[in-house]
């Protein structure tokens, strides 16, 4: 089992900086790779960035070039780093860890953090 926390949520205004963390904990040598992905209101959950153990990274062409998802093995853990940030971006926003055995994959999920854009 994989155990994610999300930290870093909140209210910020058009054009703001935030970053998320997640933590992740348990048997994290058996995580491939691990992302951020969100939910809007009425809107299904969507992928926004992913990273792999070899550093490999994957944008949603929405937030390419205003996101960056980062890895620190040293300590467990993703930041998803949000700049220019718009309304749009408003979401809880869930860390993901990727367990990938043969042809069969198995998603860990965390609660989730609130990001709301507004002025």
């Amino acid at each position: 089992q994989v155990q994610l926390v999300e930290s870093g949520g909140g209210l910020v205004q058009p054009g703001g900086f935030l970053t998320l963390s997640c933590a992740a904990s348990g048997s994290i040598f058996s995580i491939n790779a691990m992302g951020w992905y969100r939910q809007a209101p009425g809107k299904q959950r969507e992928l926004v960035a992913s990273i792999t153990g070899g550093g490999v990274t994957n944008y949603a062409d929405t937030v390419k070039g205003r996101f960056t998802i980062s890895r620190v093995n040293a300590n467990n853990t993703v930041y998803l780093q949000m700049s220019n940030l718009k309304p749009e971006d408003t979401a809880v926003y869930y860390c993901n860890a990727r367990r990938v055995l043969g042809p069969a994959k198995i998603d860990y999920w965390g609660r989730g953090t609130q990001v709301t854009v507004s002025s």
